[in-house]
């Protein structure tokens, strides 16, 4: 390891958190989050075309939600390292929450025009940044969290990804619910859900610190602190090339959908809509039929089998005969897409060192995220007659590089490795 970590927590640390505990001061903050995360990511853009009434103008602000977002990775991995994912995930959600509050009371009394235009555009920029802030700390208090719980690191980790994908059935169906009556209860909401994540933050368990260097930070920050851990956990790292080759196909089919649903199917976009809230669905029943599984097959049987679901099923998108179809294949692979969450989150909670978790984990994301705007560029180069070929020949290379991916690990001990049956999930 080219990096020194100490852990900066009393030696009681590693006790592991009773059930009670654990709803309370894990699942319970991330929950709240989870849902704010889900609507600040959903429901700005919304808030933008209510307000604004202009499609290029809630592109942009999508746009603007995003971009901050990818470049707070190294800067909130560091500081989650640092000082804490407790005081992080704090002062992020109380920021966001009086920033929402603020701007919702400001846009009773603007009159529509360039200030209100501003105002929303502005607003989304910003909540992007301080989601992605609060984001990473729980995410980091996870993984610390799934360590103490003796050889049952996926059990804690299927019920985030749980509440994750829960988080996001609900987020934008409420954003979208209270946008009906008017912007303004919509950002009173997600300032409520702010403030109560705030609260929540403060009871949240202690994670590993790292050591401020003599003379401040390393050049190059916290991506290049992350690039150090990853290059020494060749595991993870050949785990997370090949998930963000998956990516790729991931995004295309993302922005992609409602041009298929609308030309292809014959469908309205609201049929594109419906289409992921299924997929979501399939997800949240993979998670569960996931967590059982790892317990006989390991992290890198479940990572195979779901591997091959993924693969398949996207290689048959290009020919499949009709919306219900194309509806079927696409909640395959995103339910086997959440088969290899799982076995990424719980590799990853395993092997990085803790206090370097903040700095990996950022850098982990920055990489799985970079396919997602490579997949709008391709989409925007290729003719419509030609998109089922793009589509396959990305299912191809996804196909591929999975199956080397795996064929890499098959005798790595971190996912060869069988779980252990449950003695003691307290």
């Amino acid at each position: 390891m080219t990096i020194s970590l100490h852990e900066a927590q009393p030696a009681g640390r590693h006790a592991a958190l009773p059930t009670g505990s654990l709803f309370r001061r894990v699942y319970t903050p991330r929950a709240c989050d989870a849902l704010a995360y889900s609507m600040a990511t959903y429901a700005m853009p919304l808030v933008v075309l209510a307000t604004t009434g202009s499609a290029s103008l809630t592109g942009l602000a999508f746009a603007l939600e995003w971009i901050p977002r990818v470049a707070a990775f190294g800067f909130a991995g560091t500081l989650v390292d640092r000082s804490g994912a407790a005081i992080v995930c704090f002062i992020a959600s109380l920021a966001r929450a009086l920033l929402v509050a603020g701007a919702a009371a400001v846009l009773v009394v603007l009159p529509p025009g360039t200030a209100e235009t501003v105002t929303v555009m502005a607003l989304a920029a910003v909540t992007g940044a301080l989601t992605q802030f609060s984001f990473i700390a729980n995410e980091a208090v996870g993984a610390v969290v799934s360590r103490q719980t003796q050889g049952q690191t996926h059990k804690v980790q299927s019920v985030l990804i749980g509440i994750d994908q829960t988080a996001t059935l609900i987020g934008p169906a409420l954003g979208g619910v209270l946008l009906l009556t008017g912007p303004t209860r919509m950002l009173a909401c997600l300032s409520v859900l702010s403030f109560a994540s705030a609260a929540l933050a403060l009871q949240t368990p202690p994670t590993p610190l790292r050591t401020a260097r003599r003379g401040g930070p390393a050049p190059g920050g916290g991506l290049r602190e992350g690039w150090q851990t990853l290059r020494a956990l060749p595991s993870l790292r050949r785990l997370v090339a090949g998930l963000a080759c998956s990516n790729l196909t991931l995004g295309l089919l993302q922005s992609a959908s409602p041009i298929l649903v609308e030309d292809r199917f014959g469908h309205s976009p609201a049929a594109a809509g419906a289409l992921w809230s299924i997929a979501a669905a399939a997800t949240l029943a993979a998670v569960a039929l996931c967590r059982a599984g790892l317990d006989r097959l390991g992290l890198w049987g479940v990572g195979v089998i779901s591997a091959t679901f993924a693969a398949a099923a996207c290689l048959a998108v290009p020919q499949a005969p009709s919306y219900t179809g194309y509806v079927t294949l696409i909640a395959i692979f995103m339910a086997a897409d959440g088969g290899l969450t799982i076995v990424l989150r719980t590799l990853r909670s395993q092997v990085i060192p803790p206090a370097a978790f903040g700095t990996t984990l950022s850098l982990t994301i920055l990489l799985l995220l970079l396919p997602f705007p490579l997949a709008g560029i391709l989409l925007a180069l290729t003719p419509p007659p030609h998109l089922n070929s793009l589509i396959g020949a990305c299912a191809l290379l996804q196909a591929l590089t999975l199956l080397a991916t795996f064929l890499r690990l098959r005798n790595d001990p971190a996912l060869r490795a069988r779980t252990p049956p449950p003695h003691n999930e307290t």
